[in-house]
Formats: structure tokens, sequence, C-alpha cells
């Protein structure tokens, strides 16, 4: 299926929802591509499909990937004060990040249910454009700082569990299945 099929929105009025991808699908550990020019019309008829299956799931991150679109591409809101404030995050990379670590509780719309503490640098600054095309940079720390970490993580093919010991991470994956055979049944 061709990623233009995949992200034509059937209403524009409406933003079709995207199917999410639970692991261990494989395109959840592929490398996303950079996002060229001849994708902008593809760009912008995925972004508000992006931001209304990840506010519908709800969650406050959600890469391209996580949908089957190898694009470096992810939107984030943290909805501070229960407002809006999306951020579109094209072609985004950590460009600095503190020496000091934190570790924060992460999940994963990939991994529905399941939590663990994942430390990660306390601060970034993640330079990326906009969904007008503009170059901008935005400095974090806190949640924000980890879910622009997690969600460039998506672009590389890392998963929050990655960060993980082995035992930890073949836990929760192992539950993950088995929480999902269940539900199947």
């Amino acid at each position: 299926m061709s990623t233009a099929t995949l992200i034509a929105p059937p209403d524009a009025a409406e933003p079709a929802l995207l199917p999410i991808l639970i692991a261990p699908h494989a395109a959840l550990k592929a490398k996303a591509r950079t996002v060229r020019s001849a994708d902008a019309d593809t760009v912008r008829a995925l972004l508000p499909r992006l931001f209304a299956t990840m506010y519908q799931a709800p969650g406050i991150g959600l890469a391209a990937p996580q949908v089957g679109v190898p694009l470096r591409l992810a939107v984030v809101d943290l909805q501070p004060d229960d407002t809006r404030a999306p951020i579109a995050l094209i072609n985004p990379q950590v460009v600095a990040a503190s020496e000091e670590l934190a570790t924060r509780e992460e999940g994963c719309l990939s991994l529905p249910g399941q939590y663990a503490d994942v430390t990660r640098p306390a601060r970034v600054k993640v330079r990326f454009e906009d969904e007008t095309g503009a170059r901008r940079e935005i400095e974090a720390d806190g949640l924000l700082a980890a879910c622009l970490q997690h969600e460039i993580d998506h672009l590389d093919g890392v998963l929050f569990v990655d960060h993980l010991s082995a035992l930890k991470r073949n836990m929760i994956l192992r539950r993950l299945a088995k929480e999902l055979r269940q539900k199947a049944k």
C-alpha cells in the first residue's frame, strides 16, 4: 500500500484516525527517512490525522512510524492546563542534551498499558521544521524533554523499552503479548 493511499483523509472536516501499530511490529524498529520537499502534500494530509489519533488514544506524542508511515515526523501536545498546545516536528533532531539525567515513568501508545522508569538527559534542545517549513528550535526540560526524546527515538526505530535492561524489556514485552492474546479471546 502506498503512503499516499494510507493517509488520504476521507473527510477534511473530521480527520480520520490512523491505526497505531503495536510492538513487536517490525515497522516500529525501522529507521524513518528524512522528510523532503516532495513529501509536502503527504505531510499536510498526515498531520491532522496524527494529532486526531494521538488525542483520541489518548496520548501526548505520536510519531509517524507508529502508524506505519516511515517519515521523520512526530506530533506532541502535553495539553498544559487542559489546553491544546500542539507541536508538529518535521525532521527533528536533538542538537544539545544536558549531562544531568532525569528518570521518569514512560508509556507508549505502541505498548498499551505498559510503563517503566526511563533515564534520559534532563534537558534537550531540539531543532526541527514546523508544518510551514520554518526551521525552529525548542529547549525543553521535564515532561516535554522526555516526550521529545521518546518521539525522536521512534524515528530511529527505538522504543522506550530499549532503554531498559534486557530482563525488564522482555518482561514488559511478554506481559504485553499475554494481554493482547487475552483481549483477542
